[in-house]
């Protein structure tokens, strides 16, 4: 056996380690009615995004060329930066490739070290990472626990303090205590950044998020939010003063070291704030679905935990069950996907299911039925 042979086959082992688990992934092409995506809004398949996009794919180019450093700066991303600033309601706006880049890059060029973070347990894993990464001292306080982080803010502490968590937790739907955080915040001298990925275009009148639906923009550092959720195509962007924003640009590595995103990718992003001005019944509708789908689960006895979004899980438990599950839903025709550790912790496993607005409240009725079947079954949740 080579060198080579031999390392392929302890991938192999370590493949079979996770099949024993139950945690082996696979890739699955879309198939059935869409109930996992993150297009909340329906706008990825929107005609005046695509109209939009494909108008401005000859004059923008196919690539930027380059990083924006070098010759990838162009006009486009200007102008969406200041209309994403605008939309965010902050002086400045810097756009990144992902969500991933952006929280990687914000976390490691704003934090330095002697700073302490407090981050909330079910923050997801690009701010894990940037914490790890940024190489400051994190403190990881219980899942929207309130009390438990005024305790911990008594401490002795350094000069900066930051106070880091989701809008809108990605895996369980639930809301984070924003304006708690803020008060929090404001009397140990501390700073607030807040994730939007899955609020950004869901709240607030403009639909930036929940930031600007609690009216907390004076008081918070910074926002993160992303363009390839609920707007539908992709990118993210760090929201806040323009001094933050050149901060970025110099010190990001994320940012400095990548290539710039696609040119048409900014101008899908303008497309969609487009359409969350002319169409705000969308994300109304959302929240009204999402409603009655959370209502209807429980009374058929599906533990749905504290969701309070367009983001409903059906916890299972096991990790074998939820995958049983989402099998037996695709067969029915529901794109539903089994999510378990370590995306949610172990004895968790569950559907995450997201409410979309282009799916018809009878599809919904139709799902909850088939759910109720499946628990009926031996063996089933």
């Amino acid at each position: 056996m080579t060198t080579l042979d031999a390392f392929d086959q302890d991938l192999g082992q370590r493949l079979a380690a996770l099949e024993a688990q139950g945690l082996r992934r696979a890739l699955r092409l879309p198939h059935g009615i869409d109930l996992v995506s993150n297009d909340y809004l329906g706008l990825a398949d929107h005609p005046h995004l695509i109209e939009r996009m494909t108008e401005a794919l000859s004059s923008v180019g196919a690539g930027a060329k380059a990083s924006r450093l070098l010759r990838g700066h162009l006009p486009i991303f200007d102008e969406t930066e200041a209309r994403l600033a605008a939309f965010s309601g902050t002086p400045a706006a810097l756009l990144f490739g992902s969500g991933w880049a952006a929280n990687l890059g914000l976390l490691t060029s704003l934090l330095e070290a002697g700073d302490l973070v407090f981050s909330d347990e079910r923050n997801h894993a690009s701010i894990i990472d940037g914490l790890r990464l940024a190489g400051v001292r994190k403190v990881v306080y219980g899942h929207n626990d309130v009390d438990g982080l005024a305790r911990m803010l008594h401490g002795p502490r350094p000069r900066r303090t930051f106070i880091v968590t989701e809008s809108v937790f990605s895996m369980d739907g639930d809301l984070a205590p924003l304006k708690e955080l803020c008060d929090l915040a404001d009397a140990h001298r501390s700073l607030v950044i807040v994730d939007e990925a899955h609020a950004t275009g869901l709240y607030g009148p403009r639909g930036s998020g929940r930031v600007e639906d609690l009216g907390l923009r004076e008081r918070v550092l910074l926002s993160m939010h992303t363009g390839g959720k609920a707007l539908g195509v992709g990118g993210a962007w760090v929201a806040g003063s323009s001094t933050l924003r050149d901060l970025l640009v110099n010190r990001a590595r994320s940012f400095i070291f990548s290539t710039a995103p696609l040119p048409i990718m900014a101008v899908g992003l303008g497309a969609a704030l487009d359409v969350l001005e002319r169409e705000p019944q969308r994300r109304h509708e959302v929240h009204r679905k999402a409603g009655l789908l959370r209502d209807a689960l429980r009374a058929a006895g599906v533990e749905v935990g504290a969701s309070a979004s367009p983001i409903v899980p059906l916890i299972v438990g096991e990790n074998e069950r939820a995958l049983g599950l989402a099998a037996a839903l695709q067969e029915d025709g529901f794109d539903t996907r089994a999510i378990r550790p370590p995306t949610v912790p172990k004895g968790t496993a569950r559907l995450r299911v997201t409410v979309r607005y282009p799916v018809s409240d009878e599809d919904l009725g139709r799902f909850v039925e088939r759910v109720r079947e499946q628990i009926g079954k031996p063996g089933q949740v």
